[in-house]
């Protein structure tokens, strides 16, 4: 069992910068692929990106791609998103997500991964 939590959400002017952490418990961190899943009011869940166990592989959704980093420290058991030139249409709650396969690099939105956090709203004012 992996549980997730967010943090870093909040509040930025178009423009701005957020970083949103993912903190995953247990003792088998490195055997997850990660990644960040979003969902506007009224849309339906985004794929955002994803990184690979051993943080070599990426991939990022076009929307984000130039923007948005990934990257996972196994020593702290966490995964971070840093959030650049945010954009009112990032709006979203944010979700963090695990998975022991390979899954998360399909760039689905419709993937369901083997866990998820329970969401941090990320706001950007126009």
């Amino acid at each position: 069992q992996v549980q997730l939590v967010e943090s870093g959400g909040g509040l930025v002017q178009t423009g701005g910068s957020l970083r949103l952490s993912c903190a995953a418990s247990g003792r088998t961190f490195s055997s997850y692929a990660m990644g960040w899943f979003r969902q506007a009011p009224g849309k339906e869940r985004e794929f955002v990106v994803a990184i690979s166990r051993s943080g070599g592989s990426t991939v990022y959704a076009d929307s984000v791609k130039g923007r948005f980093t990934i990257s996972r420290d196994s020593a702290k058991n966490t995964v971070y998103l840093q959030m650049n030139s945010l954009k009112p249409e990032d709006t979203a709650v944010y979700y963090c997500a695990a998975d022991r396969f390979s899954g998360l690099f399909s760039g689905s939105d419709h993937y369901i991964p083997d866990y998820w956090g329970q969401g941090t709203q990320v706001t950007v004012s126009s």
